[in-house]
């Protein structure tokens, strides 16, 4: 194991905003507090998934709800532990390490919290590869392994678990029921996954992605040069569009933020306009009415000088973009894994659109 260092903090931020894809909530709350528990040396562990034992168990954490009211809302260490102390009471076994369900946005951050408040390692991978904006969408979910138990704990000390559901559609829409009448935002601790499961199904190394991807919008920015550019070159990702936001619709139901954006083309764009739809994270990319990019793949958008991420709650007009796409993770390609986190599994009637050559 080796340490995530004080100066990563910063880096595992900004490079889990990028992987947000728009959603997952805005790491920045995340980052103060868990400086604050490094300030009182509580520092995390990094595990490589390699070194986990067959029968080890992962609490998977994040919390779940609208990135909008997540943002109104500051995280909450103890609430994060209180949900992977109830999956504990319920299963009655300690958990060895935790993980993050998502490692976009501050749910890429909120499982260090957890980690360094109960001195338990972080694993060096999640279950997405980037931002989803429900528990159906997760490599463990495309597998087809156990979607149950589940705990969600709010800030008023109501818990609830569920202790099985027939598929993780029905996980998903039960628990999002609960969030929902919980305020839209609780802490939760997903299926517990063992060390063997993690192994062969996660998405590996998703830590030290968001990491690297942190250390080199900040290496750009401070030698000059274009951070977009070497995102791109970096991560293998194309540029979509860039311009500027003309209109921003948003609206939260279902415990979901939902709305659309358009961008007024800027440079080598002029004259064209590029439309974006979300729910909590950016869905379908559509320029000059045809679609060019859709989930799975990553639709990110990035202040174009900065190259810092701008989440969907945090549109606004006038901002200078830049919107991108990344490749999806392999899981997510299959005929299952669109069937999860495709466009159709977001309401959109519409096929998987990839800008990558021979994905569509």
């Amino acid at each position: 194991m080796k340490e995530i260092s004080f100066q990563d903090l910063d880096a595992l931020a900004t490079g889990a905003w990028v992987l947000g894809t728009g959603g997952g909530g805005d790491p920045y709350c995340s980052l103060v507090a868990a400086k604050e528990l490094y300030r009182d040396g509580r520092v995390v562990a990094l595990l490589d998934p390699a070194d986990l034992g067959d029968d080890d168990l992962v609490a998977m954490v994040s919390f779940q709800g609208a990135p909008l009211v997540n943002s109104e809302r500051l995280p909450d260490p103890a609430l994060m532990v209180k949900a992977s102390r109830v999956m504990e009471e319920y299963i009655g076994r300690e958990f060895t390490a935790i993980m993050s369900s998502e490692i976009g946005g501050s749910n890429g951050v909120q499982p260090l919290l957890a980690a360094a408040s109960i001195g338990l390692p972080l694993v060096d991978a999640d279950a997405m590869g980037r931002a989803f904006p429900d528990v159906s969408k997760t490599c463990f979910a495309v597998r087809g392994l156990q979607p149950w138990p589940l705990s969600v704990v709010d800030v008023r000390h109501n818990v609830a678990i569920i202790p099985k559901g027939v598929d993780w559609f029905w996980m998903e829409r039960i628990s999002r029921q609960i969030v929902t009448e919980m305020g839209s935002t609780a802490s939760t601790c997903k299926a517990p996954r063992t060390g063997r499961e993690v192994r062969e199904h996660g998405i590996l190394g998703s830590v030290t992605r968001a990491i690297e991807i942190g250390r080199l919008l900040d290496e750009a920015r401070r030698s000059h040069a274009d951070p977009v550019d070497r995102l791109l070159r970096q991560e293998g990702g194309l540029e979509l569009f860039r311009g500027k936001v003309i209109d921003v619709r948003r609206r939260t139901t279902g415990g979901f933020l939902r709305g659309d954006t358009s961008i007024e083309g800027m440079d080598g764009y002029r004259g064209e306009r590029l439309d974006l739809s979300f729910q909590n994270e950016f869905s379908v990319a559509s320029r000059g009415g045809t679609v060019v990019a859709t989930v799975p793949d990553l639709i990110c958008v990035l202040d174009s000088l900065s190259g810092e991420a701008i989440g969907t709650e945090t549109l606004r007009y006038g901002q200078r973009v830049s919107v991108i796409a990344m490749p999806s993770p392999p899981v997510f390609l299959s005929k299952i894994g669109l069937q999860h986190a495709g466009p159709a599994a977001f309401g959109f009637d519409i096929p998987f659109v990839s800008p990558f050559d021979g994905r569509t």
